[in-house]
């Protein structure tokens, strides 16, 4: 582990270029934000975890992506109008129905839906360092309470190595600096603006998060961000030619659906 603007990182395993962030956990092979597919990007040999988090009608900060649970699960609904008891009777798993892993996922925790604080705990219990990356999802009708309820965990979980937030949101990466200073914050880029082309990133904030079609578009991008002295952490990165992109401009992170391929081409 070491030190950079702003708390500890995450280091790649030996031999590796850059961290490998499994997106969603192992999503190309299970379903997303399970339990399995977390399970199953540790197996696989992820430096990292990525997820993204939005808060329940009663408080709770589930693992979920989009703003309603139609897509992945056999429910319907915003995940802000739903309590958590009503999010837990939901199959969050049997959608993947495509996936290799289909006839041998198993039931039960493994597939329903999965919080933030449930994330952590296995986060902090595996054998080795796995660090986790933590999306806020905005804009959500609950703002600033999202936040707020992600201070409480990341003060809980504060010796976890490798903790950080990204958002697509400077707002929501300024709170989480304000209530938890060591914490590294991502900015996360699906475009690049020309306000940001030289490198600089909102104020306080350590990490770019561009998507990996800025890369293509703009490669001189990381050698800006690292003359600004940012780390550059890029999504989603599943093609070959992209993870061949992104050793020859020397990034400090993939966020990919794919780790056991990236960690394959990479070794």
């Amino acid at each position: 582990m070491t030190e950079h603007a702003g708390g500890s990182v995450q280091r790649p395993r030996r031999g590796r270029p850059f961290e490998v962030v499994a997106h969603r956990g192992a999503s190309g092979e299970a379903p997303e934000h399970t339990l399995a597919a977390y399970r199953r990007a540790i197996e696989e040999g992820a430096d990292s975890l990525e997820c993204d988090v939005r808060l329940t009608a009663d408080g709770h900060l589930v693992c979920v992506h989009d703003r309603r649970v139609d897509r992945t699960s056999d429910g319907r609904g915003a995940v802000s109008a739903l309590e958590l008891a009503e999010l837990a009777a939901l199959d969050f798993g049997s959608w993947k129905a495509g996936s290799p892993d289909a006839a041998r996922l198993p039931g039960g925790e493994l597939t329903s839906v999965l919080t933030l604080e449930r994330l952590l705990e296995l986060v902090a219990h595996t054998p080795r360092p796995v660090g986790l990356a933590i999306e806020t999802k905005h804009p959500t009708r609950w703002a600033g309470q999202v936040e707020e309820r992600l201070l409480v965990l990341l003060r809980r979980y504060r010796e976890l190595p490798g903790l950080r937030v990204m958002s697509f949101s400077a707002r929501s990466l300024e709170r989480v600096r304000a209530g938890a200073p060591w914490v590294p914050t991502a900015y996360l880029m699906q475009w690049l603006l020309p306000r940001h082309r030289d490198g600089s990133l909102p104020p306080g904030v350590s990490i770019a998060g561009p998507h990996v079609r800025v890369l293509w578009s703009h490669p001189e991008y990381v050698a800006r961000a690292h003359r600004a002295g940012h780390r550059v952490h890029v999504w989603t990165v599943d093609e070959p030619d992209d993870v061949e992109l992104c050793v020859r401009l020397g990034v400090d992170a993939v966020i990919t659906n794919r780790p056991s391929r990236v960690c394959a081409q990479l070794e």
